[in-house]
């Protein structure tokens, strides 16, 4: 079986989508399948690339920036029928949200293929942001192409699944097959943690620093308390506001933003961390893959109950973390508190939070169900013979 993946970002991009894409390839190349990934390269940069990674032959498409979360990069759309051409898959698995994807529809030698299509999120028609509103009429006609076009659809929980009125008319070929991370590849042990900035509870977060992310609602928490440090990993648009706000509050001697690290550091400082916060206010956090990794750790956990999210199907209340009401800085206060002053929850957290990842939300889990999806794909009626 060959199977050509076409993302819209890949690591050394950094994110939960480009990170889950380069482990499931990594696994299915591992289970005998030839893979590849046909990516576009971090924006700015201005030359296509190839290479060969952990069995997986990736092309990163020069990318000359974005437009409004678009990537610019003519390149793609000769790329596509070429790798088709010269890897010759029997399946494209594309991972949308992705405008360049939308190529694919208008490729005789794509439209060939049988497609299985990874919906990651919504591009929600209620967001926050006027700009995207506006881009999602026109991007939606062709979001639904691609859905009707595909052969199978995959959902990452059952609950972002039915809440999701794009996917609503697609239910009978939508499967659900829930995100997954192996154990990491660094060992915690040779990385060197971050320092958390202040004495207290050790309180990690992990994100990019965007408005649906819901920093600033966790920096108005830790205003409420004197017990709790906060490492805040990650970058973007909305960093200079939150420093802002840091400082307003008073509380920068008890908050480090840390920008980006590297793989043994970030494994390192989960495994450092006493406590894991992920205080989103929006569905466009579909399902939080960084509360997996949390648990990967044995981290206890925070996140909001968002409605129609995957989150509530990570985090069971009381049992494998704790759920706040989106947007709530006193009730997020109320359960920072708690995990500060109850060593007993913590740990108990932490060993549920562990297991559930162990039980669920493995790779190994995640590219077995994915494979027998491709197989499926391939052959459909399950009682022909061979």
């Amino acid at each position: 079986m060959r199977v050509l993946h076409i993302g819209k970002f890949f690591p050394p991009h950094v994110g939960g989508i480009e990170r889950y894409s380069a482990d499931l390839c990594t696994a299915l190349a591992a289970r005998g399948v030839a893979t590849a990934m046909l990516a576009h390269a971090p924006p700015g940069t201005h030359r296509t690339r190839h290479y060969r990674a952990d069995a997986v032959d990736v092309t990163l498409a020069a990318c000359h920036g974005q437009l409004i979360y678009a990537p610019i990069s003519p390149s793609f759309s000769w790329l596509i029928p070429r790798l088709i051409a010269e890897f010759k898959p029997d399946i494209l698995h594309i991972h949308t949200p992705n405008t360049s994807a939308f190529l694919a529809l208008l490729l005789p030698s794509a439209r060939h293929l049988p497609w299985v299509l990874q919906w990651h999120s919504d591009v929600p028609l209620d967001t926050a942001k006027p700009m995207l509103r506006a881009v999602a009429r026109f991007y939606r006609p062709w979001e639904n192409a691609l859905l009707r076009r595909a052969r199978a659809i995959v959902a990452s929980s059952a609950q972002y699944r039915d809440s999701s009125r794009t996917l609503a008319p697609w239910l009978a070929k939508t499967e659900v097959i829930p995100l997954g991370l192996p154990e990491p590849t660094v060992s915690a042990v040779r990385g060197k943690s971050i320092q958390w900035p202040g004495p207290g509870l050790r309180l990690l977060a992990v994100g990019r620093l965007s408005y649906y992310k819901g920093f600033d609602i966790l920096l108005r928490a830790l205003a409420e308390l004197a017990q709790v440090s906060l490492v805040l990993i990650g970058s973007g648009e909305c960093e200079k506001q939150l420093k802002a706000l840091a400082q307003r509050l008073e509380i920068t001697d008890r908050v480090h933003f840390a920008g980006h690290t590297d793989d043994a550091t970030l494994a390192a400082t989960y495994a450092n961390a006493e406590a894991f916060c992920l205080p989103s206010i929006e569905r466009t956090e579909a399902f939080g893959m960084v509360l997996v990794e949390a648990m990967r750790a044995g981290s206890p956990t925070i996140a909001s109950a968002i409605p129609g999210s995957g989150v509530g199907y990570l985090i069971t209340n009381e049992v494998s973390g704790l759920l706040v009401p989106p947007a709530d800085a006193k009730a997020l206060a109320q359960a920072l508190h708690r995990l500060a002053t109850e060593p007993a929850l913590r740990a108990k957290l932490g060993i549920a939070g562990r297991a559930r990842w162990q039980s669920e939300f493995t790779m190994e889990r995640c590219a077995d169900r994915t494979l027998a999806l491709y197989q499926s794909v391939l052959d459909p009626d399950p009682h022909r013979s061979t």
